[in-house]
């Protein structure tokens, strides 16, 4: 069970990372989406190292 939610939660991760690449890739990327993002990823990488 423990493995499926971590693995649940480096999906999110991923999913994320890709969402802000496509952000940085725009002509005018939307900063306060980026910093959310990042927030976001930050918040999944600390649960999935607590695991």
């Amino acid at each position: 069970m423990e493995h499926s939610h971590i693995a649940s939660l480096q999906a999110k991760h991923e999913g994320l990372e890709r969402r802000l690449k496509e952000e940085m890739s725009r002509p005018a990327p939307d900063m306060s989406m980026i910093q959310k993002l990042k927030k976001q990823k930050l918040r999944l990488k600390e649960e999935i190292s607590f695991q």
